[in-house]
């Protein structure tokens, strides 16, 4: 019987355990709050609230704080998002040549690494704050394009971003050329659909915007090169 007992319990330790993995612990106090209210939404996480929050706790947090955190490829991605927000909202125009350099490459690895269109849009966004000679022609169409994105809240971000840039800029005719170009090209190829746009919809509201803006710069001359279906809803 010993003998039996002993070779049971040598299998049971043999057997190989099951560990869930753990979960990050935002995620944890998301769904436990979900299930406390008795109501699970399709929508447990809130990007725009999650984002918001953790630039609210980052708002003081030094520079190179900031930077590790954005750097960190095993962070949560929306603390590693609100940490380039903060960064720009408080350092990125204030960089002097040789440290933005180095940090500009860390912001290109990161752009080209995630998947993320948020953290894509903030880290987007600044670059061309920090150095918009260089990489305004680039991010700029792009951030436009992000405008079109299923995601309400990627809409806004982006359209933001692009509020914020121009208001940060002198106005330029380049930059007002790029974006024009951009924009029209978007509305040729969407013109069938633009036939019976409602023009009240916010990704095209937000388009024509920028739309106004370009042509506020450049002149009303360059309405002759808009599509028609365009004109009517301007």
């Amino acid at each position: 019987m010993n003998r039996r007992f002993l070779l049971a319990l040598g299998m049971i330790a043999c057997w190989p355990s099951v560990v869930p993995a753990q979960e990050p612990a935002e995620q944890v106090v998301a769904s436990v709050a979900a299930a406390s209210s008795g109501f699970v939404s399709p929508d447990i996480f809130d990007d725009k609230a999650l984002i918001a929050g953790y630039s609210l706790k980052l708002a003081d947090a030094p520079k190179d704080l900031l930077l590790a955190m954005l750097n960190d490829d095993g962070l949560y991605i929306y603390k590693r998002t609100a940490a380039v927000r903060v960064f720009r909202e408080r350092f990125a125009a204030q960089m002097v040549s040789r440290e933005r350099s180095i940090i500009e490459r860390v912001l290109l690895r990161q752009l080209q690494r995630t998947s993320a269109v948020y953290f894509q849009i903030e880290i987007m966004h600044t670059l061309v704050i920090m150095d918009r000679f260089r990489y305004f022609d680039t991010m700029a169409p792009l951030l436009i394009q992000k405008m079109d994105h299923y995601d309400p809240y990627i809409n806004d971000l982006a359209y933001s971003a692009m509020e914020n840039i121009n208001a940060a800029g002198n106005q330029r005719p380049r930059e007002a050329r790029i974006e024009f170009n951009t924009l029209r090209k978007i509305f040729f190829l969407s013109r069938k659909k633009l036939k019976s746009a409602d023009p009240a919809d916010p990704k095209l509201r937000n388009k024509l915007q920028l739309l106004r803006w370009s042509i506020k710069v450049l002149g009303t001359e360059e309405l002759k090169g808009l599509p028609p279906e365009v004109i009517s809803l301007m």
